[in-house]
């Protein structure tokens, strides 16, 4: 249950057109972390100013913040799932884990007000603030993504969405918080696209153009979509994705930020598990073959609530 006191940020949010992902860290000081804490506590006056001019753009913020500087920031009480990506080493497949202390998952209609929030954020941080990572998402023909494939037909909606992203009372501090897990992968799509559409179906778990799933009992055991769907005590466990393509044309550069929400990181570890090792060992995501995670990094989303206070110490 979530208390009218703990508010969650926009995690559940219908999907945008276009995203900004911004990862950042926080350079050691005392003071550098207390003008982390300010902005986490204007933050949503922030949106507010920047949106407001625009509300059919439906400009939102979700502000995640890595275990470390948790620790820097915050202290105990400490959330209960909050820890550091933990790495996936398995033959070449390499889940790999990179620094972040901040994530800013920006969402709206238009790049426009998304670049002008980002901007925003960063010039607040100043000399306090490097930049890890930033990615502009944008949605694709059909919601699909760079290979070819409708993403996120499984996605819950409504009152499945917040049942499966959000803290209830299993960690009653920090209800109306989340746990939302990034990576960013490369692919390479000179040698998807040379694979034949029915291997990449069997890979998938889906029919690409009919965006229909597989039967179980067709599937391959190697199929994407079987390795992420996790079951416990025959129900099975949703988490919230909102993955965007991106890329750079003159670059060659084509890939999928994937951003996964949910209650408890351990549903979206153990999806990475089975993808880059396999359920049994060795049945894992042929989809790896064509893509590399370069990226990878833990995020605890406290409620709207706790950041309008962070700022207040």
């Amino acid at each position: 249950m979530i208390l009218p006191s703990q508010l969650p940020q926009a995690v559940t949010a219908v999907l945008s057109r276009a995203t900004v992902f911004q990862v950042v860290t926080i350079k050691p000081g005392d003071a550098n972390t207390e003008t982390m804490r300010s902005l986490c506590g204007d933050l949503a006056g922030i949106v507010r100013a920047v949106g407001f001019r625009y509300p059919e753009e439906m400009l939102n913020c979700v502000v995640g913040i890595g275990s470390d500087m948790w620790d820097r920031a915050f202290g105990l009480p400490r959330p209960a799932g909050l820890h550091p990506f933990r790495e996936i080493i398995s033959g070449p497949r390499h889940a790999v884990s990179t620094q972040g202390d901040l994530l800013f998952h920006i969402r709206a209609r238009h790049m426009d007000l998304c670049f002008e929030l980002a901007s925003q954020v960063i010039a607040r941080l100043g000399d306090a603030v490097a930049t890890a990572d930033e990615v502009h998402g944008f949605r694709y023909f059909d919601q699909r993504d760079l290979l070819g494939f409708v993403d996120g037909t499984e996605n819950p909606a409504g009152a499945e969405a917040v049942e499966a992203a959000l803290i209830g009372d299993e960690d009653a501090a920090f209800a109306g918080g989340s746990y939302v897990i990034v990576q960013k992968y490369l692919h390479d799509l000179a040698a998807w696209n040379a694979t034949p559409t029915e291997t990449q179906e069997k890979i998938i778990g889906r029919h690409k153009l009919s965006d229909i799933e597989i039967p179980d009992e067709a599937k391959a055991p190697y199929a994407h979509n079987a390795l992420t769907s996790i079951e416990e005590d025959g129900k099975e466990i949703k988490i919230l994705r909102d993955n965007m393509p991106f890329g750079n044309a003159g670059q060659g550069e084509y890939g999928t930020y994937f951003v996964g929400y949910a209650r408890s990181p351990a549903t979206i570890e153990k999806m990475l598990q089975n993808m880059f090792v396999g359920n049994p060992p060795g049945t894992y995501d042929r989809l790896l073959d064509f893509s590399k995670a370069v990226t990878g990094s833990l995020f605890f989303v406290p409620s709207a609530t706790f950041l309008d206070a962070a700022g207040g110490g």
